[in-house]
Order: structure tokens, then C-alpha cells, then sequence
């Protein structure tokens, strides 16, 4: 009788408790699976430790999950920003390398429409032609 005199009299405070427990239940998933995978991330454990620590976070989650917390977890803060700086190094290589890539050869190109106006083979109009198309 209580449980319908609750539905029936506080239907707010339901859906507000409703919604709690639901965002509580999906941030102890998401950490669950962040530790999950920062074991397997990480490069200082050998085989043997990951089982371990992945068979302690199943068999006891909320301890384990304290623990390894404490135990690891400025090591978690570390391997995420070098994961970060690597990602960004190789993005940054990539761009340079596209970039520069486009760079050179339109670079290389003007080079030689200059070359071949030294040697008389174009005229300066034609040269300006083809150097307004390479810019543009």
C-alpha cells in the first residue's frame, strides 16, 4: 500500500530517485570499463598482472575498482596524456607532411615556369599566365 500511496502522492521525487540511480549505475559503468581498459593499456604491467587486476575488478568491481583507483591512478592521468601528446604529434606530422607536400610542388613548379622563362622558352606573359593558374 505504501509503494502505490508513493506512486500516487510524490511521482516527481520517483522520477527524480529514477533518474539518480540511473546516472549513478551508468557512471560505474563507464568507470568500470575506463579501468578495464587502462589494464590493458598499460605498458609497465606484464600478462600475469593484467589477468590479475581484470580478474579482481570482475570477481570484487567496487573494491577493486577503490583500489586500483589508489593504486594506479595517477599512473591513469600519465598514460592518458601521453596517449594524448603521441596523438597529437602524429596529426601534427600528418598536417605538415600534407601540407607541405602541396607547398613544395606548387613551389617546384614556379621554379621551373621561372627556369624556363630565363632560358626564353616562355615570355613573360605566358609566364604570368601560368604563375596566376598556379597560385590560384
Amino acid at each position: 500500500m505504501t509503494d502505490l500511496a508513493s506512486d500516487w502522492h510524490y511521482p516527481l521525487l520517483n522520477m527524480f530517485w529514477t533518474m539518480m540511480i540511473f546516472f549513478f549505475w551508468v557512471a560505474w559503468l563507464f568507470l568500470l570499463f575506463r579501468i578495464i581498459i587502462d589494464i590493458f593499456r598499460s605498458h609497465d604491467l606484464n600478462g600475469f598482472a593484467k589477468a590479475a587486476w581484470t580478474l579482481f575488478v570482475i570477481i570484487l568491481p567496487f573494491f577493486a575498482v577503490l583500489v586500483y583507483l589508489i593504486a594506479r591512478g595517477s599512473g591513469m592521468q600519465s598514460r592518458d596524456r601521453d596517449q594524448a601528446v603521441a596523438i597529437d604529434k602524429a596529426q601534427r606530422e600528418y598536417i605538415r607532411s600534407a601540407a607541405g607536400a602541396g607547398t613544395d610542388n606548387t613551389a617546384d613548379q614556379l621554379n621551373k615556369l621561372a627556369d624556363l622563362r630565363q632560358r626564353g622558352v616562355l615570355t613573360d606573359a605566358e609566364f604570368e599566365n601560368q604563375k596566376v593558374k598556379l597560385l590560384a
